[in-house]
């Protein structure tokens, strides 16, 4: 399914092959490495030659990473490169029961709110029963989100509109999973947004990164969050 050539549409035109070489000042980077780390103790539990879907998998980091030793295959809409085929995930091109196992990280919040369960129905159909989808999702109800809801009236977004259209509390993201067929066999929150140390470590992401991680540790409360980890199986 690889395309022949380049291709760089979107942010990957304006930003280049950003998740390649992470910028340490990037206000996500701590939040990044740690969603890097557990999908890769995922993956590298996996059994040699585990059919693997990066679904919107943007530069192809995991692709190449994985691709002696998993049969993993990456699309993305607005990426192409010998080992990424270009494709959208409400209409993927492959066989119904392709894959043992999916991966969609960051991705469905770009999706408009109509095409997320068009996408979840493609994930179900291309995964053999028993597969199972790893989703990332950014949590719009993440705890600093409620304090400000509390305070102001609003929650804060996790990106502009035009980037996130679908931004969603994590909860909802559950609720669509379930519709689509799936079961919910994990969850992981990466990040408690604690007011005041949110804020210092999106200032300083390199330098504050042990703190990051502690309050993960720490906090490991999903819903208070900004990311969460989802594992669903099909059945």
């Amino acid at each position: 399914m690889a395309s022949p050539q380049m291709v760089r549409r979107g942010e990957y035109a304006a930003r280049g092959d950003y998740h390649r070489t992470l910028d340490p000042t990037w206000e996500f980077y701590p939040t990044y490495l740690a969603k890097l780390a557990a999908v890769r103790r995922y993956l590298d539990a996996l059994p040699r030659d585990t059919r693997v879907l990066d679904a919107g998998c943007g530069e192809g980091v995991l692709v190449d990473e994985y691709a002696d030793r998993l049969a993993i295959s990456g699309v993305d809409a607005n990426y192409a490169s010998s080992r990424v085929a270009t494709a959208s995930l409400t209409a993927l091109p492959f066989e119904n029961d392709s894959f043992d196992r999916a991966l969609c990280l960051d991705v469905l919040e770009h999706l408009r709110y109509e095409d997320q369960p068009r996408a979840l129905a493609e994930l179900y159909r291309v995964l053999r029963p028993g597969g199972e989808l790893l989703v990332s999702v950014p949590n719009l109800a993440h705890l600093q989100s409620r304090v400000q809801f509390l305070l102001r009236g609003r929650l804060i977004r996790t990106a502009s509109e035009s980037k996130h259209p679908g931004d969603r509390p994590a909860v909802e993201y559950l609720h669509l999973g379930t519709r689509a067929g799936f079961t919910l066999i994990a969850r992981q929150g990466i990040f408690p947004t604690v007011p005041v140390l949110t804020h210092l470590i999106r200032r300083h992401p390199r330098t504050l990164l042990p703190l990051h991680r502690f309050l993960t540790r720490a906090l490991p409360v999903p819903g208070w969050c900004f990311l969460n980890l989802l594992t669903f199986r099909k059945g």
